[in-house]
Formats: structure tokens, sequence, C-alpha cells
């Protein structure tokens, strides 16, 4: 989403109205897999505020991505905000990293959303909130029937310790 600021580069006050949307393929990150059902809606400003344009907008849309215990898919609400500094970027001035640096006269802002989007998202996405998840022997989901597995599996790094309690017990 390429955004023209000539019109508020040189005016304190000025605004640039946003409303729009960004479209992303798949997004990867720590393992994880985030398809996006449809663009996300921007809808935002791009004002001037005397020393920087500021950029403070809103994002939101639907994505799927894996049940962290049972690995179906889940439809999740994507929303959140962008606040940024944003400035053009001049010849011999020093680099700040809280603003972020822009040449002409347009912006792209779609790194900046992805960048947010990774920085909002939540680390674990649930098909619900009494997920059985998978049997730890069979992998079968346990939300679509039980598996014919021990229930008494017990996890080899824990069998020690099991060898322990049942030793006490005689």
């Amino acid at each position: 989403m390429k955004v023209d600021l000539s019109s508020v580069i040189k005016v304190t006050g000025a605004e640039v109205k946003l409303s729009s949307t960004v479209g992303f393929g798949d997004a990867e990150f720590l393992g994880e897999t985030y398809r996006f059902i449809e663009p996300l809606k921007v809808e935002g400003r791009v004002y001037n505020n005397g020393q920087s344009l500021t950029l403070e907008a809103n994002v939101s849309g639907r994505m799927v991505t894996e049940c962290a215990r049972c690995l179906d898919e889940v439809e999740a609400d994507v929303e959140f905000s962008v606040h940024e500094l944003l400035s053009q970027r001049e010849e011999g001035a020093d680099e700040d990293e809280d603003i972020i640096l822009f040449d002409g006269y347009e912006i792209e802002l779609d790194d900046i959303i992805a960048d947010h989007f990774l920085m909002n998202i939540s680390g674990r996405y649930l098909c619900s909130d009494d997920c059985k998840g998978l049997c730890p022997v069979c992998g079968q989901n346990l939300n679509h029937g039980e598996c014919d597995c021990d229930n008494e599996y017990i996890d080899p790094r824990w069998q020690a310790l099991a060898d322990i309690m049942n030793q006490t017990k005689e």
C-alpha cells in the first residue's frame, strides 16, 4: 500500500487519511503459519506533527492458523494498532532507530503493517478452550474420538520418577 505524502511533508498539521486494504500471502513466524482469509483493512492517517510525520492506523481482518493443541485449523480475528514516526531520508542526517525513513514523497506501508502483525499475534490459538489435543502415543485427535492407547502412558522423561513411586507403594 503506497501512500503519497507530498501534501503533508512541508505543512505542519496537514494529514493524509488512510482507508485501504493490504493483501499478504501466508506469513510464517516461529514455526507457525498464518493465512489471511481476506486482505487486512487499514484505517488511519499520516499527519505532520511539526518535527516528523506520524502514522496512526488500526488494522483488522481474519486469518487461519493451527490449533496449538490438536493442529486443526482455527479462524481468528486480527486487530492491532500501528503508531510510527516517519521521516523523509536526508543525506548526511543522523539516523534514528525510532523513526522509519523513506525516500521521495511516497512510503510503502506493507512492511510496516507486516512487522506490526508479527509483534501482535498471540503465541497460541486454540480451536476451543476445552480442546483435548492429540494422543501423545498415536497422535489421534482426541476431539474427534478416543483412541485405543493405554491411558496410563507416562512420558519417558518422567518414567524414572514413576518407577520410584511404584517402588515406594510396594
